[in-house]
């Protein structure tokens, strides 16, 4: 049982590096499955099965005739994203974030399951071990749907995959001085902070905790982003 738990752990790891590696752009389309077989020395199997567990985390999604996509499922079509991606500036898109997420953390604090909880923490947890900042801000990404689908609130999960698609669809220009984030990034203790809210089942700190976290966010990327 241990090993057929490592040989799927291994299949799993080969390609989270190899997505990494690739660099897909946000709904972009993953190679077919054949060539990623080759590509990764895998059974279609084996593929299937850390394919399967990709999108359960909301990294991947598939479409039916189209292939497999980079990123969470859209919850609106494709060109629609596009227009609201160009439209939006990058002040809009914090000022809708801080009018949803303070809200969703809040309810996640009254309505979250423990595994809802175990999700958030291994998310945050990868976030501090990220070797590099596309993967930290992938795992700090699932960090903030994991406290959006523990709202158990379908219309709100909804709403806050399209402001997410839209987020991570705009350009920030944003610099970066370092390969990877430093041991004393302040989201890591801002993380903390909400999730021991949520965890501890106070929804006003959990609102609280988001809302400065966010303006946080705000503060340090504005203050890196090219002139």
């Amino acid at each position: 049982m241990v090993e057929s738990e490592t040989r799927k752990d291994d299949a799993l790891e080969k390609l989270r590096l190899f997505l990494n590696d690739q660099q897909i752009a946000l709904n972009g389309r993953l190679p077919p499955e054949r060539h990623l077989c080759v590509e990764l020395g895998l059974s279609r199997g084996k593929l299937r099965k850390a394919l399967a567990l990709l999108e359960a985390e909301g990294q991947i999604w598939r479409h039916v005739g189209r292939g497999t996509f980079f990123g969470p499922r859209p919850v609106i079509n494709l060109s629609d994203v596009e227009y609201l991606s160009e439209q939006s500036r990058p002040t809009e898109v914090v000022e809708a974030r801080l009018a949803i997420e303070p809200q969703l953390a809040k309810l996640a604090a009254v309505h979250g399951t423990t595994s809802n909880f175990a999700e958030m923490r291994r998310c945050k947890e990868r976030c501090k071990t990220a070797s590099e900042w596309r993967i930290y801000e992938s795992w700090d990404n699932n960090f903030h749907q994991a406290i959006a689908q523990a709202t158990c609130n379908k219309l709100l999960i909804s709403l806050f995959d399209t402001l997410n698609i839209v987020r991570r669809s705009t350009v920030w220009g944003q610099l970066r001085s370092s390969k990877l984030p430093p041991s004393d990034h302040g989201s890591f203790a801002e993380h903390d902070k909400i999730y021991d809210a949520i965890v501890s089942r106070d929804p006003e700190l959990a609102a609280d905790c988001m809302r400065v976290h966010l303006k946080s966010v705000r503060d340090r990327t504005f203050a890196s982003m090219e002139p």
